[in-house]
């Protein structure tokens, strides 16, 4: 009994590499597993599930695949791809899951989420977040031309990435208080989580918490994948094709 967690792969149709390795995964190792759950940020742009183009299709093909064969997949919206909706959903057979949202992972309560709310440091993010999660606004947006959406998507992918070569890593990073606060809400002792970047155990222990928190792996350099079983939880690595 295996179940995996993967997120930030960013996937484009600018990384063969990166997608390679995930339909590699998909085919051979995610038909294994009892459940995949996709932490967010699966894609590197999501602008609406009509920008129904010939490499999200593939993906979309995957995930189909996937839950045909019987392995339930879920998903939790990231910071590239909150757009994701209802229509992916339906095409994929993918359920979308809250962004906190917890789960029995072979008896121990777990809480699982992309990661983004934890950064509560980075006040800035934290108001543009806000402001896009804002329903109103998202449909607003959605009634846009395909072409305008695809621009003013472009355009924040280059400011996002401008504007985090300049901020601190200390920023950039969780709240430990952050965490703390979150797993107590939740009634956890156990999270996993993304969008650092930053892939690691960590050990908690303040606050009367005794906790785990697993940070999931980017796929910029090589795929990352989270694999549990009732015997524990691994953080393994996969290397690109013909890496």
């Amino acid at each position: 009994m295996t179940t995996c967690f993967i997120a930030d792969l960013h996937l484009s149709a600018d990384r063969p590499d990166i997608t390679d390795c995930f339909l590699r995964f998909m085919s051979e190792e995610a038909t294994q597993c009892e459940a995949l759950y996709v932490l967010g940020d699966l894609f590197e742009m999501w602008i609406g599930d009509d920008d129904d183009n010939t490499f999200h299709r593939q993906i979309k093909g995957a995930f189909k695949a996937l839950t045909e064969s019987g392995v339930p997949c879920y998903f939790i919206h990231g910071n590239r791809d909150f757009l994701i909706g209802s229509q992916f959903s339906r095409e994929t057979g993918v359920t979308l899951l809250p962004e906190h949202t917890v789960i029995d992972l072979y008896g121990t309560p777990t809480l699982i989420l992309h990661g983004d709310t934890l950064c509560t440091l980075d006040e800035n993010y934290q108001r543009y977040r806000k402001k896009v999660h804002n329903p109103f606004i998202q449909w607003l947006f959605l009634r846009l031309p395909l072409s305008w959406r695809q621009s003013i998507g472009r355009k924040m992918r280059s400011n996002s990435s401008q504007t985090n070569q300049i901020k601190a890593n200390s920023i950039m990073d969780v709240t430990p208080q952050a965490v703390i606060d979150l797993m107590k809400e939740k009634k956890v002792t156990r999270m996993i989580h993304g969008h650092t970047h930053r892939p690691a155990v960590h050990q908690i222990n303040k606050d009367d918490l005794q906790a785990t928190r697993t940070v999931l792996g980017d796929w910029y350099d090589q795929g990352s994948v989270l694999r549990c079983s009732p015997m524990g939880c691994q953080l393994e690595t996969r290397q690109f094709p013909d890496a």
